[in-house]
């Protein structure tokens, strides 16, 4: 059995060392395969983001160690992901976004780094506040590629041929869920942005990026462990907030000036600034 000696609450640790604490506390957690979790069934999903920092997480995985599995791949239980984001050339999707349009798609190439699959996935997000994701997989992001148009002129609202790379996203991933899977709780870091317009990079260092997936409105353990840290819905766009924190200075980022800040705050814990130079906030 695997043992892990809470560090003391007053306690800080360098982003690195807390990565390291951090899988050393994923390895005490009981795992769950792929295949077991096939059996979590999110017929009526609801999603909600939180964001915190590395610290707070440490804090969140050691309360959570006796309610959650953690998911599982050969081994692997913080895993790379890496992801292509493509937008119109007017930048119409984040924009959408900006304007606080709820009725909004994206559109990316997700690669799971440790099995090398990739696939290319649109997300559309209505009215009511609901998301729905339809991917196929792929081997390339060659958007001439008739499949892939097909696949796009049936599920996007948009000119294949307007749309090109606007942002690079590589994170790392864990994933827990509760002991009776009514719930999916992804957490996110090691966040690296990269403009692949403009080549402007931003690495987030010590952001966290917390997704609550339950069924509706089910008990959830994690929400009072949540609500215990300190760490409060929050939402959080990968896309729009890699956009405004690389665009310098050249698309609108009123709408998310506010989550820019906080952003700031969190990730500045270890660091004495991480600068917003060139973006009006």
């Amino acid at each position: 059995m695997n043992f892990f000696v809470p560090l003391p609450l007053n306690e800080t640790l360098s982003i690195q060392e807390s990565m390291s604490t951090i899988n050393e506390l994923l390895e005490t957690f009981t795992p769950i395969t792929l295949e077991q979790m096939s059996s979590v069934k999110l017929m009526n999903r609801t999603d909600t983001k939180f964001v915190t920092n590395l610290d707070k997480l440490r804090q969140l995985l050691e309360m959570a160690q006796a309610d959650y599995y953690v998911q599982d791949i050969d081994g692997g239980r913080n895993l790379e992901y890496d992801t292509t984001y493509f937008d119109t050339t007017d930048f119409d999707m984040y924009c959408q976004h900006q304007m606080g349009h709820t009725n909004r798609q994206k559109i990316r190439f997700r690669t799971y780094c440790v099995s090398g699959l990739q696939f290319m996935e649109v997300k559309t997000k209505n009215n009511h506040g609901r998301t729905k994701k339809k991917r196929i997989e792929v081997s390339d992001m060659d958007l001439a590629d008739e499949e892939k148009r097909q696949f796009l002129a049936k599920h996007l609202r948009y000119v294949v041929d307007s749309l090109q790379p606007a942002l690079n996203n590589h994170f790392s991933r864990i994933t827990l869920v509760n002991k009776a899977k009514t719930e999916r709780l992804t957490i996110d870091s090691g966040l690296r942005f990269r403009n692949l317009l403009n080549g402007c990079e931003r690495d987030m260092d010590d952001l966290v990026i917390i997704e609550l997936k339950r069924d509706g409105l089910v008990f959830s353990p994690v929400l009072e462990m949540l609500r215990r840290l300190r760490i409060h819905p929050h939402g959080y766009s990968k896309y729009c907030m890699g956009m405004a924190l690389t665009c310098n200075g050249l698309l609108p980022v009123n709408r998310f000036k506010r989550k820019l800040i906080e952003v700031n705050k969190l990730v500045n814990q270890y660091n004495s600034s991480i600068t917003f130079n060139r973006i009006r906030i």
